[in-house]
């Protein structure tokens, strides 16, 4: 183990990467309502012919989750905000021991660790509820959980042993999932509920289970997450590396990410890529699009300065965390209801189509969240943890 190597610059730090910023705005523009526009569309396209009936299904299915086993895109949402948390951290992390020292850095972490936990608490109701319905784990609780090990892994190895951390994690998930007899089922199982990650959470996690004796978010799966933070750390590492020309680093986040998906696909014959259990076989496929998509955005907006197209999507990104509290306390869609619900919603589902209504909502709360992130982004409000 070198204490030193992995955050140690081999030149001087180069100037913000845009794309990551904007990326992570992508990300959540469909959790502020894109994945709401996409279900409107697809309401709306029903009653049209084949053809238009069809792209609307598809669109709509692909901004929903998969009921169990297989990839939509609404499932690269979770994942990929959790790549970025690690590409992310590798310059925040960097940074800090640069300016302050390593001993600083390892506080902060500690220190963001408990804030997020605390704050992944309360975005779940908090002790809004009596015990035991509270949940101890979930989308806030994980990322913070995943930053927390892969930023100790990033700060005290260098890029090969965090490359053996990441290789063991999933393997290692992939062998007790595989192997390890679940009781009265038996080993190998990976059918909802009649696992190894879902029979300890049945057993070992306390508080409320999301789908009442299990959780998508519980203990063993939060392992390969954990894999899922350092793939997005070795993506950092290359978009850091000034001895790499900023053209052949999208070519290798794309070419890799191309790599990952294939492989985890095949791995997914014998391991189903499945989002509510974290599986190895999904931990690449989301890996891999997500680097592939960041690759994209990063020739298109870092290596060829296009990124007017993606200033909305810069503004969100700039304040994601601020946004998704936002979302969560007072719902964007619900709020345009103010604006384009009741007898509005009526009228357009009944004189344009079936479910314009709901379109018109979904663009009314995207476009108040939009304008609450420019608003932050202009005054410089960054909301910090």
């Amino acid at each position: 183990m070198n204490s030193t190597a992995s955050v140690a610059p081999a030149s001087p730090a180069p100037p913000r990467i845009v794309s990551v910023d904007a990326l992570r705005g992508f990300d959540m523009f469909w959790i502020l309502g894109g994945d709401a526009l996409a279900q409107a569309l697809k309401k709306m396209s029903s009653g049209g012919n084949s053809v238009v009936s069809s792209v609307g299904a598809f669109f709509g299915d692909q901004l929903d989750h998969v009921e169990w086993a297989g990839f939509h895109f609404y499932d690269l949402i979770f994942p990929m905000f959790v790549f970025i948390v690690g590409v992310s951290l590798v310059f925040s992390l960097t940074k800090l021991v640069e300016r302050e020292g390593r001993a600083a850095a390892h506080r902060r972490v500690f220190r963001r660790f408990v804030v997020l936990f605390v704050l992944a608490l309360l975005y779940s109701g908090g002790f809004s509820h009596l015990w035991p319905d509270i949940r101890l784990l979930g989308v806030l609780n994980r990322i913070a959980l995943c930053y927390l090990f892969a930023s100790l892994l990033f700060l005290n190895f260098r890029w090969r042993g965090m490359l053996a951390a990441c290789v063991t994690l999933l393997v290692g998930y992939w062998a007790l999932m595989t192997f390890v007899p679940v009781p009265e089922i038996g080993a190998g199982s990976f059918a909802p509920g009649a696992n190894l990650s879902n029979w300890i959470d049945a057993h070992y996690l306390p508080g409320k289970l999301w789908d009442g004796t299990w959780d998508p978010e519980g203990l063993l799966s939060t392992l390969p997450a954990i894999a899922t933070c350092l793939l997005g750390v070795f993506a950092g590492l290359l978009l850091r590396d000034a001895r790499v020309e900023e053209g052949r680093k999208s070519l290798w986040l794309v070419g890799a990410g191309v790599l990952m998906v294939a492989v985890g696909f095949a791995w997914g014959l014998q391991f189903p890529v499945i989002k509510k259990i974290w599986t190895s076989s999904y931990v690449l496929v989301a890996g891999g699009y997500s680097a592939m998509l960041l690759g994209v955005f990063h020739y298109v907006i870092d290596v060829r300065g296009h990124s007017r197209w993606a200033t909305p999507f810069i503004w969100i990104g700039a304040n994601a965390l601020t946004l998704y509290f936002c979302e969560n306390i007072f719902n964007f869609e619900k709020l345009s209801a103010r604006f384009v619900g009741g007898d509005v919603g009526r009228w357009l589902d009944t004189h344009l189509v079936s479910g314009a209504g709901h379109f018109a909502a979904a663009c009314v709360g995207l476009l108040i969240a939009i304008a609450l992130a420019g608003f932050l982004y202009r005054r410089k409000i960054f909301l910090r943890v």
